[in-house]
């Protein structure tokens, strides 16, 4: 079995010895964040403190409304001069959430996410093609500086139009990709209507995250695009993508347990699941030094795995995300509450009060449908100006929420109401 880091073959005591002796460390060092040293100092928790590894249940939760609270720089650990990247989201009321991230985060960030291409099969003579946004989302630049460290030759092609990804494919002899689900979808099916034969092309491996799927759409895209596609997990709080992935075996994907330590627990008594039992997801980092976040609520929902894993890693297993634990809705990689959706409908005159969130699947991936009432006087005979009206929501709700979905707009009082708090996200999916 071909390591790229000897970590990945600690058995399980080696992994709770460096978790502990790195814990200690997280704690000093989170202890000098403004946010940390108050909120630690009124517990006294110190490093001392931290006995054995059960000492993190002493340890207070850290939440997205604090990361919020403390934006920008108000978990910071380190001088701002340290500081040589910033990732960024925005959530319910705008309000964004910052990480920030040293030259050591980043260079360990790189490595950690090369261990995870390393582990499914990708080499320096890959050649890599990084289908994935660039900016302020993680998953463009993590995979980059994954592929890189492992001296692939890297091909920042980022999202969209197909016809130039299919003829980058064809022209550098790609081997490898990392493309969100729904997008593998769509250009395995490009392929087939341009009627180019995937066994023809050169890559071998997808490495596909960034929104929930399900094994059925993961075995469509490996026959529609001829390649194993291996599932990953990573969230912007915890650096991005790398903090789970799949080896060989694809059967749950591997955290590493030497940069985090993660809990499951149940969401509302916030106490550990037994292993197999779907809990929320919390996670500490132990390897991050610009700003290191304690027992991180995810609102992620999965499960440990029990029992080893064939390929031989002691780390632990987490099944794919099955959902959230509050509100959030996850829709083609992008996190997206309902509140930003009625801020930008509201924004229009023309729109009326009541209007439904659709969440829909279509051909194993999740589609959203908005459905709109407008104002009787604004609902008019002329197509074009509806049409228009149309697509200008569906622009606003792009530019917001980094999707577009579908709108429909209907007439005053179509809407289904409710005799109490209105029901406007309806989840169909699965039915």
């Amino acid at each position: 079995m071909a390591f790229f880091d000897p970590a990945e073959g600690w058995d399980r005591e080696e992994i709770e010895r460096v978790q502990l002796t790195r814990l200690r460390n997280t704690v000093q060092q989170a202890l000098k964040s403004p946010f940390y040293r108050k909120r630690l100092g009124s517990l006294g928790i110190t490093p001392e403190a931290v006995t054995s590894l059960s000492s993190l249940r002493d340890i207070p939760f850290t939440t997205k409304g604090d990361l919020r609270g403390a934006y920008p720089y108000g978990l910071l650990c380190v001088p701002r001069d340290e500081i040589v990247r910033l990732h960024a989201s925005s959530g319910t009321t705008g309000a964004a959430v910052a990480i920030c991230h040293t030259r050591d985060d980043l260079n360990t960030w790189a490595d950690l996410m090369a261990r995870c291409m390393y582990m499914v099969g990708i080499r320096r003579s890959d050649v890599f093609q990084n289908i994935a946004g660039y900016g302020l989302f993680t998953g463009g630049l993590g995979i980059h500086a994954g592929a890189e460290r492992l001296g692939c030759l890297t091909v920042p092609a980022g999202a969209g139009n197909t016809r130039r990804q299919i003829k980058l494919i064809q022209d550098l002899g790609v081997t490898a990709l990392h493309i969100i689900p729904s997008y593998a979808l769509y250009l395995g099916a490009t392929l087939k209507s341009v009627g180019i034969d995937p066994r023809e092309l050169s890559p071998r491996i997808a490495l596909i995250g960034a929104e929930p799927h399900t094994e059925e759409a993961r075995q469509r895209i490996e026959y529609l695009l001829g390649v194993k596609a291996y599932n990953s997990y990573g969230l912007s709080e915890m650096n991005g993508p790398g903090v789970a992935f799949e080896c060989l075996a694809q059967n749950g994907m591997h955290i590493w347990e030497d940069a985090y330590i993660p809990e499951i627990l149940d969401p509302k008594t916030l106490e550990p699941v037994p292993d197999g039992e779907i809990g929320e997801l919390v996670m500490t980092t132990l390897t991050r030094r610009g700003m290191p976040l304690l027992r991180y609520r995810t609102s992620d929902l999965t499960r440990f795995l029990p029992g080893p894993c064939v390929c031989g890693r002691r780390h632990r297993r987490i099944d794919r995300i099955l959902g959230r634990a509050d509100d959030m809705l996850i829709i083609k990689g992008c996190n997206i509450y309902p509140m930003q959706i009625e801020q930008i409908l509201l924004s229009f005159p023309e729109v009326g009060q009541n209007y439904r969130i659709l969440l829909e699947t279509e051909d194993g991936m999740d589609q959203m449908r908005v459905q709109v009432e407008i104002r009787e006087e604004h609902f008019v005979e002329d197509v074009r100006v509806l049409r228009g009206l149309q697509e200008r929501i569906a622009r606003r709700l792009r530019d917001e929420i980094l999707m577009t979905p579908r709108v429909e707009l209907v007439q005053t009082n179509s809407l289904p109401k409710s005799e109490g708090k209105a029901v406007r996200v309806h989840d169909k999916r699965g039915q």
